[in-house]
């Protein structure tokens, strides 16, 4: 477990993700988007799958 402190960000609040975390999950915070649900307990936040055309 990691714990992290909220970071003010101008007018929003949030927590920097440290990339050894965004490596094991495989998200290029260039390249990918993330998804964000609210959860009774807490955020989940996972990488958005792909749209094909």
């Amino acid at each position: 477990m990691l714990k992290k402190k909220i970071t003010s960000i101008g007018n929003s609040w949030g927590v920097i993700i440290p990339k050894v975390i965004l490596d094991c999950l495989n998200i290029n915070p260039v390249r990918d988007e993330v998804t964000i649900e609210i959860e009774p307990d807490g955020i989940k936040i996972k990488k958005a799958k792909k749209e094909e055309n």
